[in-house]
């Protein structure tokens, strides 16, 4: 009778008084669990509010250091989860697909996603969303990014080797963030320009343009800046 009395406690079983004593009756399998999941969820909504009350805010925002491919996904798909109006995206064809999920769902609940596609796919994948620019990135060859923007308010970049190794970082530091942005909007804006310049920019750049933009050349790739970009837009053309 003690063990009856204690699965009664807790939920487990049902005493029924019938004229001849009582008996008991397991409660169904599906309700069960529902008072285990009630039970858990109470625990953790106790633990969360504890600990935001003993939390103190922090003197400046800090830069998390992230290492492994798979803490750098983890870390994507919380960003995405997370955010509320509007998410920018650099990513390649692998991680889009790993995020394809996360990326639907922020689409689904109203947020305007921007994605910057840095392997430069002939036809869409199907991993991106939102507004894709294909074309916009200026990478050298064995550079892997992904790069996230929360609202305007957190980043999380990432470099991924050959062998999946990752070093990447997360931060509200506001002068990463802007850094961040300002990387992808500039170049979605400079790809729209290019392609109205595709095959006359001698015509419309002056000279002085012309010798800027070329010596802004990164020594490790072949011509200079210019003609790296030109052969972008070439790609883009239909």
């Amino acid at each position: 009778y003690a063990v009856l009395q204690k699965l009664e406690e807790r939920g487990a079983v049902v005493r029924l008084d019938m004229p001849n004593g009582s008996r008991y009756t397991p409660v169904a399998p599906a309700e069960m669990t529902r008072q285990i999941a009630r039970r858990f969820q109470d625990t953790v909504n106790a633990a969360q509010q504890a600990l935001e009350n003993l939390a103190l805010p922090a003197a400046a925002p800090y830069i998390w250091n992230i290492e492994g491919y798979a803490a750098l996904l983890d870390h994507a798909h919380a960003l995405i989860e997370a955010t509320q109006e509007r998410l920018l995206v650099a990513t390649g064809r692998r991680e889009a697909g790993a995020l394809a999920a996360s990326l639907a769902a922020a689409e689904a609940r109203g947020v305007a996603v921007t994605t910057l596609c840095l392997d430069e796919c002939p036809e869409e994948c199907g991993g991106c969303r939102g507004t894709i620019c294909r074309f916009c990135a200026a990478l050298a060859d064995g550079q892997h990014w992904l790069i996230l923007v929360s609202d305007d308010a957190e980043m999380l970049a990432g470099e991924i080797g050959a062998q999946d190794e990752v070093l990447a970082v997360r931060t509200r530091q506001r002068l990463q963030v802007d850094l961040t942005i300002w990387y992808i909007q500039h170049s979605l804006a400079l790809t729209a320009v290019l392609r109205d310049l595709a095959g006359r920019p001698e015509q419309v750049l002056a000279p002085e343009t012309r010798r800027v933009l070329q010596s802004i050349d990164r020594p490790n790739r072949q011509g200079g800046w210019l003609d790296y970009l030109r052969q972008l837009v070439r790609s883009a053309a239909p």
